[in-house]
C-alpha cells in the first residue's frame, strides 16, 4: 500500500496512542487479573456517561486502567446540534471526570439527542444548512470554553436526511472543524453505514474531511438488514469497511484507531484478534488476507 505523507507533529497537539478498544464491563475481570503489560492494547475509550457520578467498582477499574494506559472519554449526551440550551450540569460533570482521569481528549457526536427536556437516547441527524452550521459552531466554541480543551466530534451513522439540507455531511463537519478548531473522530464504519443507507460514495466522504483535524478513527460492525444497515456494534468489521480504513489511513495516518464492540461482546482475546486486522491493513498485507 502506498502511503501519503503524514504530519510529523501530533495534530491539534494531540498524540497518537496507537490501537485501542472500548472499556466494557464484560472485560473488567480480565483487566483486573491480567498484568497491564499483557493487555495487548495501547489505550482505552470509555463511554463518559457510564462513569459520571460513579463511585463504584466501575470507577475503580477505570482508575486502574488509567494508571497504566491512556484513556479517551467518548460521550453520547452532548447533543451539540440541538436547539435546547447546553446542559451546563452535564458539562460540569464531564469536566470533573476529565480532571480525574486525564483523558487524551473528550469526544462526542455530530448530532442532537433531544429538545425541550426530552432525551431520545439516539444520535439524531443534523439538518445540513448554513444556519445549522453557524448554530453548531457557536455551541462547539462554548463547550470548548467550558471544558478548557478542543472537543472531538464523530460523524454519526444516519438513516434519513432533512429535505432542507443544502450540503453533504462531509462538507458540514469539515467546515465546522476548520471554523472552531475542534478535532474529528472519523468513524469509517459510520461512513459505510450512511453511504449504504443514503446512496453516496464513501470514498468521497473520506477524501473530503480535513485530514489535519482527524485525531481518531473508529472501526465497528453493523447489522445488515438487506435494504439498510443498522449501526449496532455487535459484529466483526465487515469486508467493505477495510478498504475505507485503508483510504482513511492513507490520508490521515498515523492516527489513533479504536475497535468498538458494544453488544454480543466477545472475550477480550477475540477483540484483540479483530483489532490485529487494522495493523495488517496498515502494513499493506492486502484486503484478501484481512478478510480471511
Amino acid at each position: 500500500m502506498n502511503r501519503a505523507p503524514v504530519p510529523v507533529q501530533p495534530r491539534l497537539g494531540l498524540p497518537d496512542p496507537g490501537d485501542g478498544v472500548g472499556l466494557r464491563e464484560e472485560h473488567y475481570p480480565h483487566l483486573m487479573r491480567t498484568p497491564p503489560e499483557d493487555w495487548g492494547v495501547g489505550w482505552f475509550e470509555i463511554i463518559s456517561e457510564n462513569y459520571l457520578d460513579n463511585e463504584g467498582y466501575g470507577m475503580r477499574v477505570l482508575e486502574h486502567v488509567a494508571a497504566h494506559r491512556p484513556v479517551v472519554m467518548h460521550g453520547v449526551s452532548l447533543s451539540i446540534g440541538s436547539t435546547a440550551p447546553l446542559d451546563r450540569t452535564y458539562l460540569a460533570k464531564l469536566r470533573a471526570l476529565a480532571a480525574r482521569v486525564s483523558p487524551l481528549w473528550v469526544s462526542d457526536h455530530l448530532c442532537w439527542t433531544g429538545v425541550g427536556g426530552l432525551n431520545s437516547h439516539d444520535l439524531l441527524p443534523m439538518p445540513l444548512t448554513e444556519q445549522s452550521l453557524a448554530h453548531t459552531a457557536d455551541r462547539v466554541r462554548a463547550v470548548q470554553d467550558v471544558l478548557g480543551r478542543p472537543i472531538v466530534l464523530e460523524n454519526p451513522s444516519t438513516y434519513l436526511a432533512f429535505h432542507a439540507s443544502r450540503m453533504p455531511e462531509w462538507e458540514f463537519i469539515g467546515r465546522l472543524a476548520e471554523d472552531t478548531g475542534c478535532g474529528l473522530l472519523l468513524d469509517v464504519n459510520n461512513v459505510h453505514v450512511s453511504a449504504v443507507n443514503q446512496a453516496f460514495d464513501p470514498i468521497a466522504y473520506i477524501d473530503a474531511v480535513p485530514a489535519d483535524h482527524v485525531v481518531q478513527i473508529h472501526l465497528a460492525g453493523p447489522s445488515d438488514h438487506g435494504t439498510h444497515l443498522i449501526d449496532t456494534h455487535d459484529h466483526p468489521v465487515p469486508d467493505a469497511v477495510w478498504p475505507l480504513y485503508a483510504r482513511a489511513w492513507e490520508r490521515c495516518g498515523p492516527v489513533a484507531t479504536l475497535l468498538e464492540w458494544d453488544a454480543n461482546i466477545p472475550p477480550f482475546e477475540e477483540l484483540l484478534a479483530e483489532l490485529t486486522k487494522a495493523r495488517m491493513v496498515r502494513e499493506g498485507l492486502g484486503m484478501a488476507r484481512v478478510a480471511a
